[in-house]
């Protein structure tokens, strides 16, 4: 029996409380590359919420199998009765039979998402065994196998036991160098929680294994191991930025959210550099300036930089740019009071930023790549900035202001402006919760993206098509630039409610240059209020998988 054990944590991450940005009061352990030695430094409120991946590759019987839960997947031939999957008799024998028996009177047709619980014996050694529908056996497809793993994410949850493990049996498309990788980042991913403020129920038990069983013959395990190990650092770093986009705005604003950065920067081995506002004030950056003024909350920005070296930067240089508006009031525009509500999360492209950048240094990529994070609070008070302001932005450029919650793309204008001069990047992706025509047009099912460069919006869609997240290209032409122009300045920041992804765009464009670029509104994806296999209410990590693929295409 040949046997491949692989153990992987999923932590959460530090978010640290600062009045200012000293590093000193950041401490963590360093890792460097992609070797991950570090949990988490964090020590947070309330219970953590952590699972084990155990990835077992048996090349012999299943018959040894101890666990409190066995979960088995099963598909379902045409219209042909659902049988015992094959290979998996042995279980069914230390099951008295129930699956067997369940499975012939009809109570289990194996459709997607279908379920069904059959209890062991009392002096048994396996509890239960949960029988997971996938639905037709000839459509496992790569999302259907992700999506798989996140219900096998939930019953982890909650089974809430120390030991479960899976069962794959044989069938179209389960080889594990396929659907071990997938099925291990969907769990992560299904059986994440944001709870650590909860009080109630600290000792409780949370930190169980999963074990994931294969029966087959295999001449190597190498390369199922290292693609588990790379899908569990993705699906961790999207976890991670699901908790920066989850955290309330009085424990996470720029400062807070900097030295989150530049913790995580240095367990991964990332450059980070974090400007306030002085150094915001000698650059000319006007822009983030102006919308961080209003609050008590200076704003920030934050550079996160890999593979800063010589050999790298001639595979060429990435840039990847996050909103990160850490509470959205509105300012004197002021939202109402349920528009203000989920306002936590209006910094969910910077969390996409941080979690991508975060999984690129673990995958150690071959190519220079930098994060730049524009951090702010858009308050009301007698210091913020108002309807019919003027204000310079870094590029020089000037910008009339004609609504103050239209703020995501006030600061995107000074990072892109930042990435673009202080980097040359060879392209540039940028993500924002910008507008919410994209969320009235295509809900949470799609990201709005557009750009300047077809080929390389023809990427992004690409890579979000194999990561499982769907782009969809909207238009940006002329007529939609005419409408961000001001009388009295060079723009305005809102080009009125017709249009608004494709014109907030336009605005976006003019402070990009020549430089290839696409914009990713994910004001839709970036959060939701329903129940999925892969998420829960609340911050989705929309994009961190997308563009850690992208980026790693972009290697080939």
């Amino acid at each position: 029996m040949t046997r491949l054990f692989l153990s992987w944590s999923a932590v959460g991450v530090t978010i640290a409380s600062f009045e200012s940005d000293d590093p000193v009061k950041c401490s963590s352990r360093r890792v460097t590359g992609h070797r991950q030695t570090i949990r988490s430094a964090q020590k947070s409120r309330g219970r953590r919420s952590f699972m084990t991946i155990r990835v077992q590759l048996n090349a012999g019987s299943i018959d040894e199998i101890k666990a409190d839960t066995v979960i088995i997947p099963v598909a379902r031939r045409g219209k042909e009765a659902v049988g015992l999957p094959q290979g998996l008799s042995g279980i069914d024998r230390r099951l008295g039979g129930r699956i067997s028996d369940a499975l012939a009177a009809g109570d289990f047709r194996a459709g997607s998402g279908e379920r069904l619980v059959v209890y062991g014996p009392r002096d048994g050694d396996i509890v239960r065994c949960i029988l997971l529908g996938q639905g037709d056996g000839d459509s496992i497809d790569a999302d259907a196998l992700r999506q798989l793993g996140g219900r096998i994410g939930r019953e982890t949850n909650r089974a809430n036991v120390g030991r479960v493990t899976v069962v794959v049996p044989h069938g179209a498309g389960l080889t594990p160098d396929r659907s071990a990788p997938l099925l291990a980042e969907g769990a992560l991913l299904g059986a994440y929680k944001f709870d650590r403020h909860q009080t109630s129920g600290r000792k409780t038990k949370r930190t169980g294994s999963l074990q994931i069983t294969y029966a087959r013959k295999l001449k190597s395990l190498a390369s199922v191991r290292t693609k588990v190990k790379q899908s569990c650092w993705v699906a961790e770093s999207q976890r991670q930025a699901r908790d920066l986009s989850n955290e309330p705005p009085n424990v996470l604003y720029p400062e807070s959210l900097a030295a989150a950065s530049r913790r995580m920067a240095r367990e991964v081995g990332l450059r980070c550099q974090v400007m306030a506002v002085p150094e915001l004030e000698k650059r000319g950056y006007g822009a983030i300036l102006a919308v961080g003024q209003g609050s008590r909350r200076p704003p920030r920005m934050i550079t996160l930089e890999h593979g800063a070296t010589a050999k790298r930067k001639k595979a060429g240089t990435l840039a990847l740019i996050g909103k990160g508006i850490t509470f959205d009031s509105g300012g004197l525009s002021l939202k109402t009071a349920g528009g203000m509500l989920e306002m936590k999360h209006d910094m969910s492209g910077a969390s996409t930023v941080f979690g991508a950048m975060r999984a690129i240094a673990l995958l150690d990529l071959p190519i220079h790549v930098v994060g730049v994070i524009a951090a702010a609070e858009n308050m009301p008070s007698s210091n913020a900035y108002r309807p019919s302001d003027i204000i310079t932005t870094g590029s020089g450029q000037t910008v009339e202001i004609v609504n103050t919650d239209a703020e995501g793309r006030v600061v995107l204008a000074d990072a892109l402006h930042h990435a673009v001069k202080t980097y040359t990047p060879d392209a540039m992706i940028d993500v924002a919760t910008l507008t919410g025509a994209a969320m009235v047009a295509f809900g949470t099912a799609a990201t709005a993206g557009l750009g300047n460069d077809e080929e390389l919006l023809d990427e992004i869609r690409m890579a979000g098509e194999r990561a499982g997240e769907v782009v969809w290209p909207m238009p940006l032409l002329d007529e939609h630039e005419k409408a961000t122009r001001s009388k009295i300045a060079d723009w305005k920041n809102s080009g009125g409610r017709v249009a608004g992804v494709s014109t907030a765009g336009a605005f976006l464009r003019g402070f990009v240059g020549d430089t290839p670029w696409v914009h990713l509104d994910i004001a839709g994806t970036g959060m939701t209020a329903s129940t999925t296999p892969l998420h829960v209410g609340g911050g989705t990590g929309v994009g961190v998988r997308m563009l850690t693929e992208w980026v790693r295409t972009r290697c080939e």
